[in-house]
């Protein structure tokens, strides 16, 4: 993590911000988040990231007292502040009050958090551990990014202590639903499927574009219901994330291995790099 920080209405050093345990969000888990990507400063996609998140703290009763355009031009102040035009930046709010422990008075409904930090080191093939009942898709809840994020966060870390990369979640129904931070693509033929909604999955905003530019890479893309069976059929796999981008599967325990990066795969990353650069042409400066 970077040295500075966003609190509420300030950059200042880590060591300065203070926050109470006291803060329901904080006790809980209660708040949402969004980690974006940030290209010669711009994070990418904002507006997207912006609508989800307020989607998400809606479904969880939390007030984001802060304007969009505000909050963008904040994590852009902050990665100039950190001199970190190409990283990442993680944006959160924490709820401040409700909840039998709560205590958080004089502090407004809601605190902003914002962190930039360097980019994470993804690998070129992807090694995935199936894990089953790793998501479940019911609840009102299901596919919220919000704070309360153990169990995908347990789940990655025995994942890495077993010597893969991530894992893929399997729902109760025993459908194929997510990894632990990125959205999986199964490639037949020139189709790309890729799991609904409906499995658990978060609605991630890089999946979201991959379904706009898909066509310009020659492919047909849709959502389906998707099992462990259909791995075998699956010519490649790749994932997708806001900092991995698109990103090549070479194994799937126990049992199935894909080129890595397959024909569709690396068309897909050359197509979301157009998109970038395309987003970055037209972006607004920050103020």
């Amino acid at each position: 993590m970077d040295p500075l920080i966003f609190h509420n209405d300030r950059i200042a050093p880590l060591s300065e911000i203070h926050l109470s345990p006291g803060q329901t969000g904080l006790l809980m888990g209660w708040g949402v988040f969004t980690t974006l990507r940030l290209y010669q400063g711009i994070p990418l996609a904002f507006e997207r990231h912006w609508a989800r998140m307020a989607r998400d703290a809606a479904r969880l009763e939390i007030d984001l007292p802060y304007q969009e355009k505000v909050v963008r031009e904040a994590v852009i102040e902050l990665g100039r502040a950190n001199q970190r035009p190409e990283g990442a930046a993680r944006v959160s709010f924490v709820k401040n009050h409700g909840g039998l422990w709560g205590q958080a008075e004089g502090l407004p409904p809601t605190d902003l958090l914002i962190f930039t930090r360097e980019l994470a080191h993804w690998p070129a093939a992807n090694r995935l551990h199936v894990e089953p009942m790793g998501i479940l898709s019911g609840g009102h809840y299901a596919g919220a990014k919000m704070l309360s994020w153990v169990p995908h966060a347990a789940v990655l870390e025995r994942a890495h202590e077993a010597g893969f990369d991530d894992a893929l979640l399997i729902n109760e129904r025993g459908q194929i639903a997510e990894c632990t931070s990125a959205n999986i693509f199964l490639a037949r033929g020139r189709t790309l499927l890729t799991p609904p909604l409906s499995s658990g999955c978060l609605g991630g905003i890089t999946r979201e574009i991959i379904f706009e530019i898909a066509p310009r890479a020659g492919l047909e893309i849709r959502e389906a219901e998707l099992t462990t069976d259909d791995l075998s059929s699956a010519q490649e796999v790749f994932i997708s994330s806001t900092t991995r981008e698109v990103a090549g599967v070479g194994f799937i325990s126990p049992k199935w291995n894909y080129p890595c990066p397959g024909e569709k795969t690396a068309a897909m990353e050359l197509a979301f790099q157009s998109y970038v650069a395309e987003y970055l042409a037209r972006a607004e400066p920050a103020a």
